[in-house]
């Protein structure tokens, strides 16, 4: 994932008023603790209007899905309860041949209290003007453990030192 690529996805979704938080990998970089990831992981909020202003701001960047289906589907609660129930989904990846190095994993249920995470988030200025939301370090580590595969086990151990107030003090974080 180049820099680049971040800029103008995260730039699209400001853009479209996306309620977004980053996970993941990139989440574990923002906090301090960085490691190598090839894809973005998002929470969105998804009530529809959100989850339609989202399938708009990256389909405007010419994301697809990689899955066979419409990236509209992913709008409805319906049929994102079906993926995961019936096809153990847990993320609906997207594609994009203009942003190839850059795949992005949304998960297709909340896995926390949103909008409270999201009230909690630390915005982080990764551009000149251009703050992203990432998820709190105590709720990235729940998740990590949640996840349970050995690199998230190693995540949680050092997200765990950066979190001590002593960590805290030496981090200097940035994705």
């Amino acid at each position: 994932m180049s820099p680049r690529s971040l800029e103008t996805i995260f730039s699209k979704l400001n853009q479209h008023d996306v309620r977004y938080l980053v996970v993941g990998g990139l989440a574990c970089s923002a906090h301090g603790h960085l490691r190598a990831t090839m894809d973005l992981d998002l929470v969105v909020a998804l009530d529809e209007a959100n989850a339609r202003c989202m399938v708009e701001a990256l389909s405007s960047l010419g994301y697809k899905p990689t899955a066979p289906v419409r990236a509209e589907e992913f709008i409805k609660k319906t049929t994102r309860l079906d993926w995961k129930q019936n096809k153990h989904m847990v993320v609906f990846q997207m594609v994009s041949g203009n942003l190839a190095d850059t795949p992005v994993d949304i998960f297709v249920d909340e896995p926390f209290n949103f909008e409270k995470e999201y009230a909690r988030a630390p915005r982080m200025e990764i551009a000149p003007g251009l703050h992203v939301p990432v998820v709190h370090i105590e709720q990235l580590i729940h998740m990590k453990e949640e996840a349970g595969r050995p690199k998230d086990i190693a995540d949680v151990e050092t997200l765990r030192k950066i979190n001590s107030p002593r960590g805290a003090q030496e981090t200097n974080s940035k994705i």
